[in-house]
C-alpha cells in the first residue's frame, strides 16, 4: 500500500461570492507535493469547500495515472477544516439540501477507486498555516 495525505480547504468572500480554494497532496515520507490555489468562480463557504476537495481529488487521480499507479494500492488521508464537508462524505451527517447532495455524490464517486480512505478534521489555523487563507 501507498500513503498519501490530500487536504483541502475553500471559502468566499460573502458568502455567498467569489470563492476560493487550495489542497495538497503529499506522499507520506516524501517531500515532494501538488499544491494548488484555485478560484472557483460565485459560490458560498461550503460550496468552495467541496469544489476544492473535488479539484484535489481530480489532479491527485490524474498523477497516479500519468505515475501507472493504481488507486486501489492507495491509502488517502483527507484532512481539512470543513466539518459539514467531511461529515456528510464519511456519511455522518445527512446532505439534504441538493445542491450539497450532489457535490457529496461526486466525492464519493471519485473516491471509489481507493483500497482505504480516512478522514481527519484539523483545526482552521492548521488550515491557514498550510494554504495562507
Amino acid at each position: 500500500m501507498i500513503d498519501y495525505t490530500l487536504a483541502f480547504d475553500g471559502g468566499s468572500r460573502g458568502n455567498p461570492g467569489p470563492a476560493y480554494g487550495s489542497f495538497r497532496i503529499q506522499r507520506r515520507a516524501a517531500r515532494a507535493s501538488i499544491s494548488r490555489r484555485l478560484r472557483l468562480g460565485h459560490g458560498t463557504n461550503n460550496e468552495a469547500e467541496y469544489w476544492a476537495l473535488l479539484a484535489g481529488l481530480r489532479a491527485f487521480l490524474e498523477q497516479l495515472r500519468a505515475e501507472g499507479i493504481d488507486p486501489s494500492q492507495v491509502r488517502l488521508e483527507i484532512r481539512g477544516d470543513s466539518q459539514l464537508v467531511i461529515r456528510q462524505v464519511e456519511g455522518e451527517w445527512k446532505a439534504k439540501d441538493p445542491r450539497m447532495r450532489q457535490l457529496r455524490d461526486e466525492a464519493l464517486r471519485l473516491l471509489k477507486p481507493f483500497a482505504e480512505i480516512r478522514f481527519s478534521h484539523q483545526d482552521r489555523s492548521r488550515s491557514v498555516a498550510m494554504f495562507g487563507h
